[in-house]
């Protein structure tokens, strides 16, 4: 693999930019795309990167990243023509977002652990203006039912309820219960 610098890399996205731009003035098909008309296509890409990702297929994963960004850029195209937003905008307002919820590196919040941090997360996002106003609300409904689940799951466990541990516990209760009182076929 070649190492690029910082500068190679911005180059890089400044041409994909160029091409995008160009594809969205010339070409009928990416004309004609909006941003429902991309749904389906989003959802698929991404579905296609976690497939490399699970086969471990390291071209795969670079091929279905640039798939993914692309999405990501027209999108931003379709705001910008629409004078709501650009991918700069998108740029600025991650950054943002990534210095506020990591108070334990850009300011003076401890996370010694990847759980304190993931807590801090959950709390964070409760926090911000526009926010989720409960936990499970930033579960998007439209995920996959087991997708769901899993997110869910995640979601309770950062607020300090986890179905492992305690499903853990109360099958050792049981056990516990049933070895004190034994199989009592006697009725007493």
């Amino acid at each position: 693999m070649t190492k690029h610098s910082k500068e190679e890399k911005m180059e890089a996205f400044g041409r994909f930019l160029d091409i995008l731009d160009e594809l969205r003035e010339k070409c009928p098909w990416d004309k004609k795309q909006t941003n429902e008309s991309l749904r389906t296509n989003t959802i698929e890409e991404t579905y296609e990167l976690c497939d490399a990702i699970i086969k471990n297929d390291i071209d795969g994963i670079r091929k279905e990243l640039g798939d993914v960004l692309l999405h990501i850029a027209f999108y931003a195209k379709i705001a910008e023509e629409k004078d709501q937003f650009d991918i700069a905008d998108v740029c600025h307002s991650l950054c943002d977002k990534l210095i506020y919820r990591h108070p334990h590196v850009f300011r003076d919040t401890d996370a010694a652990t990847s759980n304190q941090v993931e807590q801090n997360w959950e709390q964070l996002k409760l926090k911000e203006k526009g926010g989720n106003k409960t936990v499970l609300e930033g579960v998007p409904s439209a995920l996959p039912a087991m997708v769901k689940a899993h997110r869910i799951q995640d979601k309770a466990r950062n607020v300090g309820f986890d179905w492992e541990e305690r499903s853990k516990r109360r099958i050792s209760r049981v056990t516990d219960r049933n070895r004190k009182y034994g199989n009592r076929q006697d009725g007493g």
